[in-house]
């Protein structure tokens, strides 16, 4: 895979998306069902691309978070940053790798591991899962579900 190809599979999520959320409850709150818009563009001369993420519950901002996702030197290697409105600052990126029709990133810290997992299954659509683990990752339990859609502007 050349640098290209490995921005094409971040390309997939450039764009603007309207999703619908479930959220499991768990140590750090309520679970429920939300609603979310992201926006993500290219940058820095093409080579990473920044995501605004805000999701809302029962009418109300519940969450906001920048993700910065980056190709790896390595065909099919990818980085993610995640910082968010719970004050999630990361140490080191998440490291991440796409496996023919996933992108999945593996976030660790103090707070145990969390797996984001994209699957993009058409042009205007995707679906991300959030899992975590808080043994090592000998069991992982699903946190969140969201599928988007790309939304589409009036002229």
């Amino acid at each position: 895979m050349t640098s290209q190809e490995g921005n094409d599979v971040l390309a997939a999520l450039a764009g603007d998306w309207l999703g619908e959320e479930q959220i499991a409850t768990t140590r750090w709150g309520q679970g429920g069902a939300a609603s979310a818009r992201v926006s993500a563009h290219f940058d820095l001369g093409g080579k990473v691309l920044l995501q605004d993420y805000r999701e809302e519950r029962d009418g109300a901002s519940s969450l906001q978070a920048h993700a910065v996702f980056m190709a790896g030197p390595e065909p099919g290697e990818y980085a993610l940053y995640w910082f968010d409105s719970y004050g999630y600052a990361p140490a080191q990126p998440a490291l991440g790798h796409w496996d023919g029709s996933r992108l999945v990133f593996l976030r660790v810290s103090s707070r145990g591991q969390t797996r984001h997992i994209y699957e993009m299954p058409g042009d205007d659509s995707y679906c991300l899962r959030l899992e975590s683990s808080f043994d090592g990752g000998v069991n992982w339990q699903e946190v969140m579900r969201g599928d988007y859609h790309r939304a589409h502007h009036a002229e």
